[in-house]
Parts: structure tokens; sequence; C-alpha cells
């Protein structure tokens, strides 16, 4: 579905969840069948790189990891699992009730740790964050509310590509194209523009009667234009050496009427649809590559290539300035921007800490694949 790195995150780094661009969004139908992985050891390619088996001790933390939320995050891959890890579902729903101790055991008699490494062998790579934006919405225009987020036009399809961000919010035929599609109104542009780079996102939406409610907008289209980094269009004009999302703002603040000409600078508009929000959709977060439902802090979006299958739990270990991370998560998101054998994206969740770690994590990273024996 994968601000995303810093913005480096919106710069390149993080996904920006378009299918078109080999994205996390809610996936269709039928689930996607991976290629197998490769043999442990085997050379794949540049992106894909290579495993390595290695014993269960070299996992830094395995022992004193949590397993509960994680295996949260196993039960919804087993909803759509990949054909390697169909037949373990049984045991991974039994166990949700178990210890962490015998669900340690379990995984160390079922599974083998597989060290990822790039094609040369090197075991270090890079670890950026993603979130589910929260705002505050409203259902009609107003004073306070004038951004609007919007379904597909009925056009799409007839003209690729479709008009771009400058475009639509200038030209008159656009406009006309749009007219009647607003699904909600947001206070705030860039807050539109991180929910269009995120791909989905949660709104409390006022209602016309006074009433509020809770819904999830999910991606549901662009207008195939290109996308273009506001971080890297700042950075390439030298205006800030903080490309995070909260350096971004910082900068707006300071130079508010240069704000519409960031937002133009980058052509691609994202299109949504709305979906219903119960408790229990609430809890977690929105659909992933995999389509099942984010677990924050245990969904990861990795390489579309097919290295790691959708599904496939993964020990990541990361020490850097934001936080420290030893833990169980599983692979269930790609993104545009994650390329490589070692390189993840972490789900931080929904909120203002989600968003804040989200948007500036970018730090070292190393994986191993926990691989049926």
């Amino acid at each position: 579905m994968a601000l995303i790195v810093g913005m480096l995150s919106a710069c390149g780094s993080a996904p920006m969840r378009y299918p078109s661009d080999s994205v996390p969004v809610a996936a269709p139908a039928p689930v996607p069948v991976k290629p197998a992985a490769p043999a442990p050891g085997a050379a794949t390619g540049p992106s894909k790189g290579r495993w390595t088996t290695v014993a269960w001790s070299e996992l830094p933390g395995f022992e004193e990891d949590n397993l509960f939320e994680a295996w949260n995050a196993w039960i919804k891959s087993c909803e759509r699992p990949a054909p390697q890890f169909a037949s373990y579902c049984g045991d991974v729903r039994r166990l949700s009730i178990a210890t962490p101790e015998q669900q340690r055991e379990w995984m160390r008699q079922s599974f083998q740790p597989q060290r990822l490494e790039s094609s040369q062998g090197d075991p270090n790579g890079l670890l950026t964050g993603y979130f589910e934006p929260q705002l505050d919405a409203s259902r009609v225009p107003t004073a306070t509310f004038t951004v609007p987020l919007y379904m597909p036009p009925r056009t799409l399809g007839q003209r690729k590509p479709w008009y771009n961000r400058r475009e639509i919010d200038t030209l008159p035929e656009a406009q006309a194209a749009l007219q009647g599609r607003a699904i909600a109104y947001l206070a705030d542009p860039v807050d539109a523009l991180v929910l269009q780079i995120q791909g989905s996102g949660r709104l409390r939406v006022a209602q016309p009667d006074g009433t509020s409610r809770l819904v999830r907008v999910a991606y549901a289209g662009t207008n195939d234009q290109p996308y273009r980094s506001v971080g890297r269009w700042l950075l390439d004009q030298g205006l800030i050496k903080d490309a995070s999302w909260p350096g971004i703002k910082a900068w707006l603040a300071q130079n508010p009427q240069r704000q519409q000409e960031l937002l133009w600078s980058n052509p691609r508009v994202v299109f949504f649809k709305e979906e219903a929000m119960s408790e229990l959709d609430a809890a977690f977060g929105p659909k992933g590559a995999q389509g099942v439902a984010l677990t924050p802090g245990r969904s990861i979006a990795v390489d579309s290539s097919g290295s790691i299958p959708y599904g496939t739990p993964v020990w990541l270990a990361s020490t850097g300035t934001q936080t420290k991370l030893q833990r169980l998560v599983l692979a269930q998101d790609t993104g545009s921007a994650i390329v490589g054998a070692v390189r993840a994206d972490y789900f931080a969740g929904w909120g203002v800490e989600a968003q804040e770690l989200a948007g500036r994590l970018r730090q070292p990273l190393q994986m191993w694949v926990i691989w049926p024996k």
C-alpha cells in the first residue's frame, strides 16, 4: 500500500503507494503468487541478492522479543498465505495462545534462518518507515476545510496521462471532470499531499448533520503522471538540508508564499475510495500488497521482485538515532522505492508518534528470512 522515510521518504526512499509503481496498496482478489525463494547461498541478481544459512543464535535479540504482536501479524498473513507457508497456518493459529518460549521453540523446529545479503555478500542495508495519516476532514467544503480528496474521475481512462497537479488546480476542463467526485475535504494541502504519498489514511469526517464518522480512504488510482519528491525538489535547490517531513514543514512555515510552487513540483495526484471502519478495522492498518491488514510495528514493505514472498516472517535488526529494533516482522507490503535484498520499510502505525518516527526513520538494517526447513 509503503511520509515515508525522512522526506527522502517522499524523496525516493520510501514506498509510494501506487500500483503503477509496484507499490503497497490493497491487492486485487487473487493473492499474488510469488516465485519460489532462492536456494540458500545462491546469488539471484543485484536486487535479489543471496541467502546464507545461519544458526538461530546469530539473530540479535531473538530470545528477548515478545512475539505476541508478531503472531497477530502472522495470523493476518495466514488469511492469504504464500504457498510455502500455507501448511504452517494451523500451527500459527494454535500457538496464538502459547508463551513466547513455546512459539520460539516451534520456530526453531520448523524453520531455518537465512541471512539476507547483497549479491556481493554485504549483509547491511537500509530501513525506512511509513505510516497511516490520521486527519480531520469535512464531508462538504467549509471556510476551514477547502482541499478536496477525489475519487477517480470517470474520464480517467480516456486520457493518459491525465491532467497533472497544476492542471487539476487551474484548468476548467480538469475541474469539470472532477465535479461531484470529492469524498471529503481537508484543511491543509500539504496534509493532502502526505496522504497521497502514503496511499491510505484515516479521516474523522464531520457530516453535514453535525455528527462525525471515522472512515478510511484507500488508494484507487493515479493521474499516471510521474512521481516527483518535494523533498528532492527542495534539496536540489539548496533550500533545506533536512529533507524529513518535519524539515519540509519547517521550511514551509518560513516560506508560505512558496507552498503552491512546492506542491506543483510533484505532478502526480492519487485518487481514493472510501472504506467503512469498524472497531476491528481501526485496530489494524490498511491492507498492504499481500491483501491483508498491516500490523503496526510488525509489518514491513519489501522489494516487489519476489525475493521475499509476501507473508514471509523476517527477523529485523536495526539500530540508529531514531530507534532500536530487534524483532520478528512479516513481509506484507511493497513500495516503489523499496529496492534491494537488504531493504525494508517499517510500518509505524498511525497518529502523531507514528508520523514522527516514519518521517525521520532512516538507519542501517540487517534482515534474516525465517524459511521452512
